[in-house]
């Protein structure tokens, strides 16, 4: 007797239908032979449903199995969480504030929020120049504890300035009033649910309909992960543009374009992370303009309302933006790329302009895929990727663009599987590096608990070795993914056709 399992989206197993039995086909032998369960984890797993006997076992183990595999998959979630929060707040702050200490390093609040609101509240109560010097030292009193000396070897370089757009002042208006400690605890709390809500975002725009149990994992191992954790002790505005471009994307999908425009516009507090991704879309739009220029009418509209907004707030802006750009590069020695620190600062950028080359010669390719086609969220999460390897600096809170990349490659992993060796090898390489910092802040956290302090201390820094590996991993993985490659060939072939 066959036996033809179909998987609802939404639930684990939702139907399970046992076919006809000895090539009966009347109507009483169809009521007889048929019988449709509902949810498997209920009838298998001690809830109540009628069995058809010849298959009771096998459902039944297999439903149970379901369940406590995404049960045991939620614990290790769980686990691997804690355990990284264990080991950011009592190994690695604790070695950092140790070495500080030791080394008379200046530890102020280290709040990445702090010289945003500073110049913010600066400009907007008191009408002062947010990039002014005068200003960045008293950033410095805040972040560092007091104004950086540059006759003390010891001293961080990065002088904390004000780098951002100056309409980045409008986000954090309603805050200005307010004291900053206030203000902390706020902006973490709104992270951590727009950390929550962009992987709820993703999950729903690629329309991945995974069970609670596997949803949950995902969110809480997105929360648990050293880039989101980093991010979130930081206080950083990367984790708010991350969302932003989730609802973005998520809003070009579902056909909501003039939304979708504004909020790529308001990303761009951001440039250098959201420049891709822009011309990415701008380019798609094009493609099809009649049907698509909705965006492009929103997002042009929206930036030229903060830019002109901003140029009445403090005339002539722009050029002092770009000077805090240069003034950034300089004192992070170069705000190199992670293929800059990887290979070589030349040859690194020589490699960034090949990778950004190949990722515009694919991009031309599907420039035509219609918006909720797999080749368009395909495409986007590779930009995203790219984005990461060729942006400047290699702040681990930046890979939190790479989410869509890791949960698109979560769902297919079995079919990149299946492409031969070199497809696994390169899985089972990628696995590794993103799994590692867990299992290394999991052991070290062990080892925290049995005090071995000295061991610790030496091995500290382990969980962040494969930190650099992982946008290389996931761009590869999903550069030659075979089904992109493949839609690349099938747009192509359709080029003639612009329809969405």
């Amino acid at each position: 007797m066959p036996v033809f399992a179909v998987a609802g989206r939404s639930r684990i197993a939702s139907y399970v239908v046992l076919g006809f039995k000895d090539g009966s086909h009347s109507r009483a032998g169809m009521a007889r032979s048929y019988l449709v369960l509902g949810d498997t984890s209920r009838a298998g797993c001690g809830g109540r449903g009628n069995v058809f006997s010849e298959g009771r076992g096998t459902i039944l183990e297999r439903g149970c199995l379901v369940r406590a595999s995404g049960l045991m998959g939620l614990l290790s979630a769980l686990l691997l969480a804690v355990s990284m929060w264990f080991y950011l707040e009592n190994v690695m702050i604790r070695y950092q504030m140790a070495d500080a200490a030791q080394r008379d390093i200046p530890r102020g609040n280290l709040s990445d929020l702090y010289p945003r609101w500073l110049g913010a509240r600066e400009l907007l109560l008191h009408h002062r120049d947010p990039y002014s010097p005068e200003i960045t030292q008293e950033i410095q009193t805040g972040y560092y504890g007091r104004p950086l000396d540059p006759s003390r070897p010891n001293d961080p370089k990065d002088q904390q300035g004000f780098a951002y757009p100056l309409y980045v002042v409008f986000l954090l208006a309603p805050t200005v009033s307010l004291r900053f400690p206030v203000v902390q605890i706020g902006f973490f709390w709104l992270l951590v649910v727009i950390t929550m809500a962009t992987v709820l975002v993703w999950l729903r725009t690629f329309e991945w309909h995974a069970s609670w149990t596997t949803t949950t994992s995902l969110v809480l191992l997105t929360l648990g992960s050293f880039q989101v954790l980093e991010g979130l002790k930081l206080e950083q505005l990367s984790l708010l543009v991350s969302g932003l471009i989730a609802g973005s994307v998520a809003l070009v999908v579902t056909g909501h374009l003039f939304a979708a425009g504004i909020f790529v516009a308001l990303a761009t507090i951001k440039p250098q992370l959201v420049l891709p991704l822009a011309v990415w879309l701008l380019l798609w739009v094009l493609s099809d303009w009649r049907r698509r220029r909705g965006w492009v009418v929103a997002f042009g509209g929206a930036m030229a309302v903060l830019v002109a907004a901003a140029e009445v707030t403090l005339p002539g802006w722009m050029g002092q933006f770009r000077h805090a750009i240069s003034a950034y590069r300089q004192y992070n020695d170069g705000a190199w790329s992670v293929l800059q620190v990887l290979i070589s600062p030349r040859w690194g950028e020589v490699t960034a302009v090949l990778v950004l080359l190949a990722t515009a010669r694919l991009a031309w390719k599907l420039r035509r895929a219609a918006p909720g086609s797999t080749a368009f969220y395909r495409m986007t999460a590779l930009v995203l990727a790219v984005t990461v390897l060729v942006a400047p600096k290699t702040s681990p809170y930046n890979q939190v663009l790479l989410l869509p990349a890791v949960l698109l490659l979560a769902r297919d992993w079995r079919m990149v599987w299946d492409r031969g060796r070199l497809a696994r090898f390169t899985l089972l390489l990628a696995g590794l590096a993103l799994f590692w910092p867990w299992v290394a802040a999991l052991v070290l956290s062990i080892l925290s608990l049995l005090s071995r302090t000295a061991l610790v201390e030496r091995l500290w820094i382990a969980p962040l070795s494969t930190l650099l590996a992982i946008p290389v991993a996931v761009s590869l993985l999903l550069a030659f993914s075979p089904h992109l490659r493949e839609e690349s060939r099938l747009e192509a072939k359709s080029a003639p056709s612009c329809a969405d």
